[in-house]
């Protein structure tokens, strides 16, 4: 990576995070809310949602049509590959999505909440931080 694929990352980083402070989408209260759709449902983490799908799309619309990416040697699409949903992706995606409900709390909002130095959030980023590094040992390269 180039020093200015680095910046650029930092930037963008930096941005999620104040985003998802600023939208009190680093809560575990408010991403509950929204999967409980029974008691009191919260709909306010879709317009999050609607909001990245958004530029995610128009961004996509316009720079695959380059020949290659501005910071990268080329294109790494997912649909390149032979096989996209598999085994490793369906049990990942379903345990995420329990870890989700029951801590109410995804990657980026967890890491962006570190500097709250909430226990909870400290103790879930360890965990997941541990997680990574078993699964990275245990599993075949």
């Amino acid at each position: 990576m180039t020093k200015t694929t680095n910046l650029i990352s930092l930037v963008a980083g930096v941005l999620f995070g104040f985003a998802l402070t600023l939208s009190d989408m680093t809560s575990p209260d408010r991403v509950r809310g929204f999967l409980n759709i029974v008691y009191g449902w919260d709909p306010t983490l879709i317009f999050v949602m609607i909001g990245a799908v958004t530029v995610s799309s128009i961004g996509h619309f316009f720079l695959s049509k380059k020949e290659t990416p501005h910071f990268a040697e080329k294109w790494h699409f997912p649909w390149t590959k032979k096989w996209i949903i598999d085994f490793k992706l369906i049990i990942g995606s379903v345990l995420f999505g329990i870890g989700w409900g029951i801590g109410g709390l995804c990657p980026g909002p967890a890491i962006g909440s570190i500097v709250f130095l909430d226990p909870y959030v400290l103790i879930f980023v360890t965990s997941m931080i541990v997680s990574m590094f078993v699964y990275s040992r245990i599993t075949p390269k």
